[in-house]
């Protein structure tokens, strides 16, 4: 019995053996490369690159006060839609200091002048209507006490608009500040109470209002200089706006400016294209859009994935490995069209039931 039990404990450790010798070898062998193929087939590509850039009004007007002082009142806001010459604000003029006393010691001096000239033309008319002196020498009584009858309107004006920033009678100098546009009340850049700076040929004055025709909308974006090269005005562009993304609008490029700018490391050329507007969306100003510009396209052409190709550097020359039989590969030059760096066009090489290594 015991005779029986040590051989089939030698069988059963034979085999045991002999199975871990089987597992070491059959795990040693490497298992054969598989490599996956593809198939040209038929598709649209389209070149094109992408502007960066905004939606902004093709008319934007800034509205500024013509005289400096505080902000008494304001008749919009901002969304509101104006006419031109509707009133804005009313400015409360701090008059300065040295030229309030200035203006008023003008018209001090104006009417002791225009009272002295006033009882000289009163006596000369007495004398003239008893005939003691002649037409002639009245008339330069009458002249002088008109010039500074005159000369008091001027100054007590001057004083006026020193202290008010307005005269009743001449309307060229206000402190009533009007659009002098139609549009949409973009921006109200001040508050009641605000000190403003008038406009004049020394400084721009303070921003009362921006006012914009939202009826007329620009892309306002940037073109690389590697590209510049490949639009034109006249070419379509399709915008999509990041705040809108479901929408897609229709432009028309208008404008490429002649002078880059270089913005780190790359320069880059200001494009503008007239933006096709919805009656169903409503563009704000600022949006940011990117522009896609389409620079060719092929129609139902055979293509390819670019990652399939092999390119030779020393005969300059595009490759393909084509299956001739199962897992069987044989080197291929092609002809190569248009690309939109994902599908390339094929236009001789390869047929479409040809089956194309992928590259590792």
């Amino acid at each position: 019995m015991k005779k029986i039990l040590y051989i089939f404990l030698g069988i059963a450790l034979l085999g045991a053996v002999a199975g871990m010798f089987y597992y070491l070898y059959a795990k040693s062998q490497e298992k054969p490369v598989v490599f996956e193929t593809e198939s040209p087939f038929k598709t649209n590509i389209v070149k094109k690159t992408v502007a960066t850039g905004a939606i902004t009004p093709r008319k934007e007007i800034e509205v500024k006060s013509h005289v400096s002082g505080v902000v008494d009142e304001l008749f919009t806001e901002a969304g509101d839609v104006i006419k031109k010459g509707q009133l804005i604000a009313r400015i409360k003029v701090i008059p300065d200091v040295a030229r309030l006393n200035q203006a008023e010691s003008n018209v001090k001096t104006a009417r002791i002048n225009f009272e002295n000239a006033e009882r000289e033309y009163k006596r000369q008319k007495g004398l003239f209507d008893q005939q003691v002196i002649s037409k002639q020498e009245f008339n330069e009584f009458e002249v002088s006490y008109k010039l500074r009858e005159q000369e008091l309107d001027a100054a007590k004006d001057n004083l006026q608009i020193v202290k008010e920033g307005a005269t009743k009678k001449k309307g060229s100098v206000s402190n009533l500040v009007y659009s002098t546009a139609e549009g949409m009340v973009l921006e109200v850049p001040v508050k009641e109470g605000n000190f403003v700076i008038e406009s004049n040929t020394f400084n721009d004055g303070t921003t009362l209002a921006s006012v914009a025709n939202m009826g007329e909308m620009i892309f306002e974006g940037k073109v690389d200089e590697s590209e510049v090269g490949k639009i034109k005005e006249g070419m379509k562009l399709k915008l999509k706006v990041a705040a809108l993304q479901s929408e897609s609008f229709d432009a028309l490029l208008e404008f490429i400016s002649p002078k880059g700018k270089e913005e780190e490391g790359a320069v880059q050329f200001e494009v503008k294209a007239a933006v096709t507007l919805k009656d169903s969306t409503f563009l704000r100003s600022g949006y940011s859009a990117n522009a896609d510009i389409v620079l060719d396209h092929r129609d139902s052409v055979m293509a390819i994935k670019e990652s399939l190709l092999i390119f030779d550097k020393e005969d300059g020359k595009t490759y393909v490995e084509v299956e001739t039989t199962e897992q069987e590969f044989e080197k291929r030059e092609v002809k190569t069209g248009l690309s939109d760096g994902i599908n390339i066009e094929v236009l001789k090489g390869v047929e479409k039931e040809d089956k194309i290594k992928k590259q590792k």
